[in-house]
């Protein structure tokens, strides 16, 4: 009885939870459309000030300047003027855990880890939940994708790439299991708590933690290239590391760890990798544009590693790192990541005011990201061919003061910004006009 009782009680509460969660997700496009005398921010590190933007059947089929082109009258059957307004292709959110954890407090909404050290056959997606509510919350600013990647222990598992308007995991798929996410030891161990300042020092078992990663390659090759053997879903998962189908993540933020993880991976016939974090890795430029390894910064506002360094050294890491000639994105892991994801385009502004240059910043967030995870193909610029993933903001998209959402496309579908938080808005303003 108590089970049964324990279990009414946790259809319950899910239930509440989808009661109050995402907009119903838009239906396919059927209309084409045409969006015009916009500013456009292509993503590729140029604009259009004058832009015409067109797409059908969930494809960019136009995007030139609206003053050198000559259309039909009935070539797009929706029209859309943004005169002083801004196209930008939809942002993307790497290294995200949205969809894997409702509330951090409630451990059954928790699937973000899973029980074990060495977990490369734990595919993310099948847990990502569609229907979060946090996820609608990053909507409005801009960030229509996100990469969903699994925590914890050594090799935490295989990544997907989804857009974040779908009924189901399926429907929100655009590019399964894309990469595998290894999260190399540190050289150093800090003792305390977050109200103790503890110490730093070195740490021990390094040789011995970066052997076993070694080792687990190793073994892994000589499964993969065994025709008469048992099946081992672990080896197994790591196929896509050896034949090129899928990236290797390193999180890695020291410059040892970036020198020997690059190191080992090389050794170990490892042939896409990107590092994750990535703190020091301006230490390690030279190394990282002879290897063509691309860099997911850690996020922007956030203090130094340690006391010796620049205070605002966060601040200018993308464009030390855009000046070397690496691709760099950024992605927002740490405390209250899902929440704060919708901050992503402010962290690449926080880049513009200490010196890089903004379509460059922009691109942080849509082309080089897209270059990183593989689907620049399809989608992080406005190019032709390209899914129609794009939104309108009445200002910059990077300012906080003037990123405001009017329209968000995913795939050609006119999808809802309307959230929790804007329903409290209008609620509580109709209050005070009323008065």
């Amino acid at each position: 009885m108590i089970l049964k009782n324990g279990y009414i009680l946790l259809l319950a509460f899910f239930s509440i939870i989808q009661t109050k969660a995402q907009q119903v997700p838009a239906p396919k496009q059927t209309k084409s459309v045409l969006i015009l005398n916009a500013t456009a921010h292509l993503g590729n590190g140029t604009t259009i000030e004058n832009s015409a933007i067109g797409f059908k059947d969930g494809k960019l089929t136009l995007v030139a300047d609206a003053s050198t082109i000559r259309l039909a009258d009935n070539a797009y059957e929706s029209i859309i003027d943004a005169t002083g307004k801004h196209v930008y292709p939809g942002f993307i959110a790497p290294n995200s855990t949205l969809g894997l954890v409702e509330i951090d407090a409630v451990k059954s909404s928790d699937d973000q880890e899973e029980i074990g050290s060495v977990n490369p056959n734990v595919r993310s997606i099948i847990a990502y939940n569609s229907t979060s509510k946090v996820t609608e919350t990053v909507r409005p600013n801009g960030i229509l994708i996100a990469q969903i990647v699994p925590r914890g222990g050594r090799i935490s598992g295989t990544s997907s790439i989804v857009q974040l308007d779908a009924w189901t995991w399926q429907d929100a798929l655009i590019k399964e299991n894309d990469g595998i996410h290894l999260n190399f030891p540190s050289g150093f161990k800090r003792t305390g708590s977050w109200f103790e300042p503890g110490i730093i020092e070195p740490n021990k078992d390094y040789s011995t933690q970066v052997n076993e990663i070694n080792t687990f390659f190793i073994n892994s090759k000589a499964y993969l290239g065994d025709s008469s053997k048992e099946r081992n879903l672990i080896f197994e998962s790591t196929k896509g590391l050896f034949d090129g189908t899928q990236i290797l993540f390193i999180h890695a933020d020291e410059e040892k760890q970036i020198i020997d993880a690059i190191q080992s991976a090389k050794d170990n016939g490892i042939k896409k990798i990107v590092i994750v974090g990535g703190f020091e890795a301006y230490k390690t430029a030279d190394l990282l544009q002879k290897n063509n390894i691309g860099v997911l910064l850690r996020r922007v506002h956030d203090m130094p590693t340690s006391d010796e360094q620049d205070i605002r050294l966060p601040f200018k890491m993308a464009k030390i790192l855009t000046d070397k000639g690496i691709v760099v994105g950024l992605e927002n892991s740490g405390d209250n990541e899902r929440m704060n994801t919708r901050n992503l385009p402010f962290l690449a502004g926080t880049c513009v005011a200490y010196g890089l240059d903004k379509e460059k910043a922009l691109q942080l967030i849509t082309f080089n990201t897209a270059k990183l995870l593989g689907i620049d193909t399809f989608c992080g610029s406005l190019e032709t061919g390209k899914d129609a993933t794009l939104f309108i903001s009445e200002g910059d998209a990077l300012d906080m003061r003037t990123n405001k959402l009017t329209t968000a496309f995913i795939q050609g579908r006119a999808i809802s910004l309307e959230t929790h938080q804007t329903k409290l808005y209008k609620k509580y303003k109709e209050k005070y006009n009323q008065k």
